[in-house]
């Protein structure tokens, strides 16, 4: 080691000074401002969020030479903020030096895999172009593998994924999403995006009270709120929909608050004599939300797929 050399390494770091001017903590900030509940998956990437900060200040003071994998795996139930904390880990790759961009490109089995031969590398090779120099997230990977089907050209897909997600792991993050069981069964049966994949994070269900907060966040944002009689109608809905089939957590509280909108503009159209003020325009009550069918037992779904996908 040169003179040269022995001036341009530090000798010392300081971590917490390095935290705020990296701007790590602002995109943690966001994170806790945007997503409510979720203590567990907050906590992972904070922890992420340290060892790759230690591993920069390691790799400056030339301790470190291998980038570290950051391939990862988000497991839970549909509407539980994957694709929003995947955002917010490319802008925190980013922040750190660990992609060129920071930017997300969100796919399914869909956008990956052909029809005929020959029309999955290059849509797969797209994609990975779009993606390159960001995060790669893989919504309901699992189905991307289809043993039963002797026609199916996900298993080129894969190959093409393995090779570039080792190839390429310093230009390119791959998350995949799903249901923990199924995903569980894809790893078992594709090792070698397991041995790709360092990061595991499950995020579970939200609970009812913190449902009851993102539907009031969910109106504010538009504008809305609750009165006291369509807050408790809404408290007793997220019960009863909770124990049904195909709740999707966060989601299903969007669709239903779509519905309950849709009500009130029947209600004040049908019922108002004369003008409106901005509180009557504004306002959701239980009238707008008791007539859901889940109130008489059924399922308040307009178009299930938008209920199960993770």
């Amino acid at each position: 080691m040169n003179a040269e050399t022995e001036t341009t390494i530090p000798k010392t770091v300081d971590l917490a000074a390095e935290y705020e001017a990296s701007g790590v903590a602002e995109v943690l900030r966001e994170l806790d401002e945007e997503l409510i509940g979720l203590r567990p998956v907050k906590q992972r990437i904070r922890e992420t969020a340290a060892l790759l900060l230690v591993d920069r200040a390691r790799r400056d003071m030339g301790l470190s030479q291998a980038a570290p994998s950051l391939h990862m795996s988000f497991t839970g139930n549909p509407g539980t903020g994957k694709t929003t904390v995947a955002l917010k880990m490319a802008g925190l790759l980013y922040r750190l030096g660990y992609c060129r961009k920071g930017h997300l490109v969100t796919v399914t089995r869909d956008d990956l895999v052909g029809q005929y031969i020959g029309h999955t590398a290059p849509k797969t090779k797209e994609v990975l172009k779009k993606a390159m120099g960001g995060v790669l997230f893989i919504d309901e990977a699992y189905y991307l593998y289809k043993p039963d089907n002797e026609r199916d050209y996900g298993q080129e897909a894969i190959e093409i994924l393995l090779q570039v997600m080792e190839n390429n792991r310093d230009d390119l993050v791959v998350i995949m999403a799903g249901y923990a069981d199924r995903m569980d069964k894809f790893f078992t049966a594709n090792p070698g995006f397991r041995s790709r994949i360092a990061h595991h994070i499950e995020f579970p269900d939200y609970t009812d009270a913190e449902l009851e907060r993102i539907a009031e966040t969910m109106l504010a944002e538009q504008n809305y709120v609750f009165d006291a009689g369509g807050k408790r109608a809404m408290e007793e809905y997220i019960g009863k929909r909770r124990a049904q089939p195909h709740f999707a957590n966060a989601r299903s509280i969007r669709n239903a608050l779509d519905r309950a909108r849709l009500r009130q503009a029947n209600r004040l159209f049908e019922t108002s004599t004369g003008p409106l003020d901005a509180t009557a325009l504004s306002t959701i009550t239980e009238a707008d939300i008791r007539p859901s069918r889940v109130f008489q037992g059924g399922l308040d779904v307009d178009r299930a797929h938008e209920e199960t996908r993770a």
